[in-house]
Order: structure tokens, then C-alpha cells, then sequence
């Protein structure tokens, strides 16, 4: 953490101050510190939006057009050719509404898996807090998130002109914000779980794409939860993404909900990730400069 020296009346009045920085105490980063450097938190989520489009022509409509290629590829390869029940919603909101939740918690655990060689030049030149570039990450994600929202919500209000008997529920207004802290929470955790693990082995940069391609097919994406055999649910109770995305089908177009039981297993690995993410990246934090 960073504290000022005292100093003699004389020395504070001619404005003489040094600032001495401090290693964090105990096992995890300095949260108030952090808010301290909130501004610089969103320098940095500027900067990866506009980094990640710049020299692009198309920019940010690849919000639109990657989920809704992944959507009619889902419903032309599970939908139609597998013929995977959707729990009698519409299969292209289905698909799409998994789509969109998976993309968020994917880009903050991707995007957060090489935090320190990504910035190594920048970490070690400037101190800050290494935990706002995580932060700043997230927040970037939430950017796609809404535009891919709101692509849904128009897709839905197209197919309900077509059939009026579609129904909206209004509970998304309530939890489809605690969903997305939810993913935020685990995807920084896991996130930062893998970059501290990168520091010595750099070869978990490589697998973490392929990974999170494997945890994807594990999760309700494509497929819903009522069509699992009931002798693979303990599998459902471990995976923490489990819960916002049937949560968000169940708010968005009244899917069948979780069992309340594996809502809060769900909620203690991702407590559990998410600490242990802390841990670890606070630790790595000390030394990685010299390993990257």
C-alpha cells in the first residue's frame, strides 16, 4: 500500500512529501487501494475498448454479428440436425441467450489469463494496484454484453409480433444484474487463478482457449438443464456456471428454474475461486516481473 512519510510542519508547508510503497499485508490485494486507483480503472477500460476495434471497418457491430452466427450455427447443428429440446423456448433465443452469457464470462477469463506478460512493460515501470486491469477487463466485456442484449431483446420482440403468445418475464430487470456481478466475480476469480499459474508455466496461455471451449459444452449452453440424467447433476452442482445461465433463461423467458440446493453450491465454488484467485494473484504479483 502507499503511505506518506511525516514530515515537519516546514517540510509539508514547501510541499517536500515522499511517498514510500508498501507491500500488501496477508494473502490478498489491497481492495481499498484499489478504489483508490477507480480513475485509472477506467483509463484502462477505454483503452482496451478502443484498442481492440482500432484500424477495424466494422468495429463494434462484430458484437452483433459474432453471437448471431454462433446462435444459427447452435440451432442448425443442435437444433436441427440433433434435435436437442430447448424446453419448449424458441431454439434461436435459446441459443442466442446462452450465447451471450457464455461470451462474457469467456472474455474475463480469457482476457484475464496472461494479465502480466500482456502488461509486463507497463507493470514494470508504473506502480498501481495490479488488480485494476482485471477490474478494467470486466468492465470492457460489459460493453458487448449489453449490445448483444439488446440484439436479443429486438430478436424476441420480432418473433412475438410473429407469435403473440410469447412471453417476456420482467424478472430479468432484477437479476440480470446480479447475474452478470455473478460472472464478473468467477470469471475475474478463474481469471486471475490462470495468470498467476502462467507466471511459471507459460504453457496454460495456450490451453486456456481450448479449456474454456471444453467448460462451455460442461455448461446448459446448448442443451438444457431438465434433459440431464439425474446420475450427472452432482457434475451441475460443481460447475459454478451453471446457475447464471439457466437463471437468466428462467428471468428472461420463464425457463425452468435450478433447484435452490445447487444455486448456492454453484455460489460456494465461486466464493471459493474467486479467493483463492486473490490469493494466488497477490502472490504472484510480487515476483512476476522477474519471471515474465
Amino acid at each position: 500500500m502507499i503511505e506518506r512519510l511525516k514530515e515537519p510542519a516546514s517540510a509539508r508547508e514547501g510541499g517536500d512529501w515522499d511517498i514510500v510503497i508498501k507491500p500488501s499485508k496477508g494473502n490478498t490485494p489491497d481492495l481499498g487501494l484499489v478504489w483508490q486507483y477507480r480513475d485509472l480503472v477506467w483509463m484502462f477500460f477505454r483503452r482496451d475498448f478502443t484498442t481492440f476495434y482500432k484500424q477495424t471497418v466494422l468495429g463494434p457491430v462484430w458484437y452483433i454479428i459474432q453471437p448471431s452466427l454462433t446462435a444459427m450455427t447452435y440451432y442448425l447443428v443442435f437444433g436441427k440436425i440433433a434435435n436437442l429440446s430447448t424446453d419448449g423456448l424458441p431454439p434461436f433465443l435459446f441459443y442466442m441467450s446462452g450465447t451471450i452469457i457464455w461470451s462474457y464470462f469467456s472474455a474475463c477469463l480469457t482476457n484475464n489469463s496472461d494479465v502480466f506478460s500482456k502488461n509486463a512493460n507497463l507493470f514494470g515501470k508504473v506502480y498501481f494496484p495490479r488488480l485494476v486491469v482485471p477490474l478494467s477487463v470486466a468492465m470492457s466485456g460489459l460493453v458487448a454484453f449489453a449490445i448483444q442484449f439488446l440484439l436479443l431483446l429486438t430478436v424476441f420482440i420480432g418473433m412475438k409480433i410473429a407469435n403473440p403468445d410469447l412471453a417476456l418475464s420482467y424478472w430479468f430487470l432484477l437479476l440480470t444484474p446480479l447475474v452478470l456481478i455473478y460472472i464478473a466475480v468467477l470469471g475475474i476469480g478463474a481469471g486471475l487463478v490462470v495468470s498467476a499459474l502462467t507466471v511459471r508455466f507459460r504453457d496454460l496461455v495456450y490451453a486456456v482457449g481450448f479449456m474454456s471451449q471444453l467448460w462451455m459444452y460442461a455448461t446448459p449452453i446448448v442443451y438444457p438443464f431438465s434433459q440431464i440424467p439425474e446420475r450427472y447433476h452432482w457434475f451441475y452442482y460443481i460447475n459454478p456456471m451453471t446457475t447464471p445461465v439457466q437463471t437468466f433463461r428462467w428471468a428472461l423467458f420463464d425457463a425452468p428454474a435450478l433447484p435452490a440446493s445447487l444455486c448456492l453450491a454453484n455460489l460456494a465454488v465461486t466464493v471459493a475461486v474467486t479467493l483463492c484467485g486473490l490469493a494466488l494473484f497477490s502472490r504472484a504479483e510480487a515476483n512476476a516481473m522477474d519471471t515474465v
